[in-house]
C-alpha cells in the first residue's frame, strides 16, 4: 500500500492590478495542474493577501513579521511544499507586489521548489531571471523548465480571441515544468521530513 503523501503546490498569481491579464494564465496552468495525480495544487491570489509595502523592523530571516496579513500569508506558505509563480514583466522585472510578498516570508519558502509561468514581451524572461535570484536567496530550488508566453501568445489570448490551446507549445512547456516540480517537490519534502 502506497502511503506517500502527495506534495502540495501553491500557484501564486503575481499581479493585483485592475484589469490584470494574470487571471487567464493562472486559470490555464491551474487547469493543467489539476489533471495530475502526483501533486496537489492551490491557487493563491495576492489580492487575498493585501500586504503593505515591507515595513517590518527585522527581516523574516531573523523574526516573524508582526503584520497580521503577513502572518496569515506565512501560515499559508508553510502548508505548501512548492510554488509555481505566474508573473508579468514590468520594466524588465517582476511586479512590486510579487517581490513584496516574497520579502514577507523566509523559512516558509526554504528548501522548496519553485517554477514560473511568465507573460509579456519576451515571455517575462527577465522577470523570471530576477525571481530565480530572489528564490535562491530564500533557499528555494528554482526548476529549469518554465513557461514563457511571449507577445504573440499574450496578445493572441488577451486581444485577438485566441485560446491557450491555439499555442500547443505552451502546454508542452507547462508539462516539462510540472514534471520538474514533481521530482523536486518529492525529493525536497522527503529531505525536509527526514
Amino acid at each position: 500500500m502506497n502511503t506517500q503523501i502527495i506534495p502540495r503546490i501553491g500557484i501564486i498569481l503575481g499581479s493585483t492590478r485592475e484589469g490584470r491579464f494574470g487571471d487567464k494564465p493562472a486559470r490555464w496552468i491551474s487547469d493543467i495542474a489539476d489533471k495530475r495525480t502526483d501533486l496537489e495544487f492551490e491557487l493563491l491570489d495576492l489580492r487575498n493577501y493585501p500586504l503593505p509595502f515591507f515595513e517590518e523592523q527585522l527581516s523574516p530571516i531573523y523574526a516573524p513579521p508582526q503584520n497580521p496579513i503577513a502572518q496569515r500569508w506565512a501560515a499559508k506558505l508553510a502548508t505548501l511544499d512548492g510554488f509555481v509563480v505566474v508573473t508579468p514583466e514590468y520594466n524588465h522585472s517582476a511586479s512590486a507586489v510579487l517581490k513584496n510578498a516574497l520579502d514577507y516570508a523566509y523559512k516558509e519558502f526554504n528548501r522548496k521548489p519553485i517554477g514560473f509561468v511568465g507573460y509579456g514581451g519576451v515571455g517575462a524572461a527577465r522577470s523570471i531571471e530576477h525571481l530565480r535570484m530572489v528564490a535562491v536567496e530564500l533557499q528555494m530550488a528554482p526548476v529549469r523548465a518554465a513557461v514563457h508566453m511571449g507577445m504573440v501568445e499574450f496578445l493572441g489570448v488577451w486581444q485577438q480571441g485566441k485560446s491557450f490551446e491555439d499555442f500547443p507549445h505552451l502546454e508542452q512547456s507547462a508539462a516539462a515544468m510540472l514534471d520538474d516540480m514533481a521530482w523536486w517537490a518529492r525529493a525536497l519534502k522527503a529531505a525536509r521530513d527526514a
